[in-house]
C-alpha cells in the first residue's frame, strides 16, 4: 500500500480529459480509445499499460475507472467523443482487506514461517518499542505524526511550517505532494474531506517543536546550501523529501528494530485503532483521517485491540453475572 493508490489515482487525474493536458501522448491515447471503443477486458489491459506497465490490484483499478469515467462524461457534455467507453466495462470485485493486530501469536507464526497478514497493525506496545528506539532518527516526527495522528504518506512529504500552528496545538493538511508521470507533484489533499485540521497533543508539540529545532541546525550547518523550502520534513539542504523515500527510509527502519512488519500507510491504520482504543468516538477518527464515510473508518481502518476486547469480554460476563446475583441465582457450571 503505502499510499500508491493514491499516487496511482493522482497520475490518472492528471491524464483527464480537462483540456489542460490534451496535446499529451496519454490525453491522445485515451481519446483514441473513445474514439474506438474496445472490448472491457482489452480496454483494462490498455489501461494497465498507460498505467505504468506494472500489474494493479483490482481496487487501483476500480479508482482508475471511476476518475476516467468522470473525465469521459465530461468529453462526452463537451461533444468532445460521442460515447463514454468506460461504461459498462467489467471491473473486478476488489474486497478491501480488513487490519489485524500482530498477537503474540502471529507474531510467532511469522517468526517461524514468514507468515504475514496482508493489513498488519502493531499493538500499543510494539508501536512503544519502535517509537523508543527511533527518538534519535531525524524523521522521529514523521513517524509520531503517521502513528498517533494518521497522516498519510503523502501529507506528510506536503506538510509546511505554514500549516503547522503550534501555539494553537493543531496542523492543517492543505496539500499532499504525490508520485505522477515518473515525477513529484504537489497538489490538494486526496478528498474534500481530506483537507481538514489535524488536533495536536502535548507531546506532539513537544516533538514537532524538537524537529523544528533540529532543522534550524540543519540550516546552520548547510549555509548559503540551505533552501528554504517552508516543508516541514527536508533533506539536510533544506529540499523537500521524496514520498517514496519516507517509504524506504520507514521500510529500513522497521526491519532493523526486529518487530514484526508494518508498512508506512499501516501506521495510518495503527493510529485509527489507538484511538478507538482510547474510546474516541468514530465520528472523531472519520474526521481525523480524513475519510468521507464513516463506513470507512469501521470496516476498513479500525481494529479492536487485544487488551479492549479482553476488557469487553469481562465487562459482559459482569453484567450477566450480576444481574444472576441479584435474582438470587448462581451461574456457576
Amino acid at each position: 500500500m503505502d499510499d500508491e493508490h493514491g499516487s496511482w489515482y493522482y497520475a490518472v487525474q492528471l491524464r483527464s480529459l480537462d483540456g489542460q493536458r490534451s496535446g499529451s501522448a496519454s490525453a491522445r491515447a485515451v481519446t483514441s480509445t473513445a474514439r474506438k471503443p474496445r472490448p472491457p477486458a482489452r480496454r483494462w489491459s490498455a489501461l494497465t499499460a498507460l498505467a505504468g506497465r506494472r500489474q494493479l490490484s483490482p481496487a487501483t483499478v476500480v479508482r482508475i475507472h471511476a476518475t476516467l469515467q468522470t473525465a469521459l462524461n465530461a468529453a462526452v457534455r463537451a461533444r468532445l467523443i460521442p460515447l463514454n467507453p468506460a461504461n459498462g466495462a467489467e471491473l473486478p470485485h476488489p474486497r478491501r482487506p480488513h487490519p489485524v493486530i500482530w498477537t503474540e501469536g502471529r507474531t510467532v507464526r511469522w517468526q517461524q514461517a514468514g507468515e504475514q497478514p496482508t493489513v498488519a497493525v502493531w499493538t500499543e506496545q510494539q508501536l512503544a518499542l519502535f517509537l523508543a528506539g527511533m527518538t534519535q532518527d531525524r524523521l522521529y516526527a514523521a513517524w509520531w505524526l503517521a502513528a498517533l495522528r494518521g497522516l498519510r504518506r503523502g501529507e506528510l512529504a506536503g506538510l509546511r511550517w505554514t500549516d503547522v500552528d503550534l501555539h494553537a496545538s493543531e496542523l492543517t493538511v492543505a496539500q499532499q505532494r504525490v508520485h505522477a508521470d515518473g515525477q513529484v507533484v504537489e497538489g490538494p489533499p486526496k478528498s474534500a474531506a481530506s483537507f481538514r485540521v489535524v488536533a495536536l497533543d502535548a507531546e506532539s508539540v513537544r516533538v514537532l517543536t524538537r524537529h523544528r529545532e533540529y532543522q534550524e541546525q540543519l540550516c546552520a550547518t548547510a549555509g548559503s546550501r540551505w533552501q528554504n523550502s517552508g516543508f516541514v520534513f527536508t533533506t539536510a539542504e533544506g529540499t523537500p523529501l521524496r514520498p517514496d523515500y519516507l517509504t524506504g527510509r520507514f521500510r529500513q527502519l522497521v526491519a532493523a528494530s526486529g518487530l514484526p512488519p508494518v508498512r508506512l500507510h499501516e501506521l495510518r491504520h495503527g493510529a485509527a485503532t489507538l484511538a478507538l482504543a482510547a474510546h474516541t468516538d468514530l465520528k472523531v477518527i472519520q474526521a481525523m483521517l480524513g475519510h468521507a464515510s464513516i463506513v470507512l473508518t469501521a470496516d476498513t481502518y479500525v481494529s479492536v485491540l487485544p487488551v479492549v476486547a479482553h476488557h469487553v469480554a469481562q465487562e459482559t460476563a459482569r453484567l450477566v453475572l450480576s444481574a444472576a446475583s441479584a435474582l438470587g441465582r448462581e451461574l456457576n457450571a
